[in-house]
Order: structure tokens, then sequence, then C-alpha cells
């Protein structure tokens, strides 16, 4: 079965900026969309973004439009989350999540392919 595997968490500022990636470890896995969520201590998770991968079209939470942009490689089968002027508020793990087939509402639909997670810290 295919692994997501998540990188680029870290600690930060506020206000600073970082870029999570997931990449499929089959580079053939063909995706119908994919999506960021998060998830904080004592919180449940909780959708960040999501992206169809054609034709790109994009959707966010509110707590993160405008500062956050979800992008796709399809050379790499990659999916990115580029997180900028971070807040405290947005400390959680991050995982990506993806879904082969089709669904109206990706905020709310089921994903069967999940990444293990990357630690996002955003200090004050």
């Amino acid at each position: 079965q295919v692994q997501l595997v998540e990188s680029g968490g870290g600690l930060v500022q506020t206000g600073g900026s970082l870029r999570l990636s997931c990449a499929a470890s089959d580079r053939t896995f063909s995706s119908y969309a994919a999506a960021w969520f998060r998830q904080a201590p004592g919180k449940e998770r909780e959708f960040v973004a999501a992206i169809r991968w054609s034709p790109g079209s994009q959707y966010y939470s509110d707590s993160v439009r405008g500062r956050f942009t979800i992008s796709r490689d399809n050379a790499d089968n990659t999916v990115y989350l580029q997180m900028n002027a971070l807040k405290p508020e947005d400390t959680a793990v991050y995982y990506c999540a993806r879904r082969t087939d089709w669904a109206s509402d990706l905020m709310q639909a089921q994903y069967k392919y999940w990444g293990q997670g990357t630690q996002v810290t955003v200090s004050s």
C-alpha cells in the first residue's frame, strides 16, 4: 500500500513561515484529491486545506485562508502546504491525506491514505 511521507515541520516564531511536503512512496500513485489536517494537543483533528489534483481547485478553512497555500507537483507526486504569517494557534501535528475517488465536499470527505504527521510549533 502506498505510504505518504510528510516533512518540513519545525519550530518557528510568530509571523514566520514553513513549507510542509507530502510525498507518495509510489510516484505512479494517482490521487483525486489531497488535503492537510492538523491536531493540536487536547483538540480534535481539523481540516486545514485541500486540493483537487486536476484542475487544482483549492479549499481552505477560515482560520488559514489568506495565510496558507496548498499546491501539488504532478512530476514528483508531492503536495505542499506553504504556511505564512504563522500564529501560536497554528501549533499542531499536521497530517497529509489523499483520496483516489471523487468527492463533492473535500472538507467533509473521508480520506483513505494518511501520513504519519509532522510537528509544527509556533512560538510567541
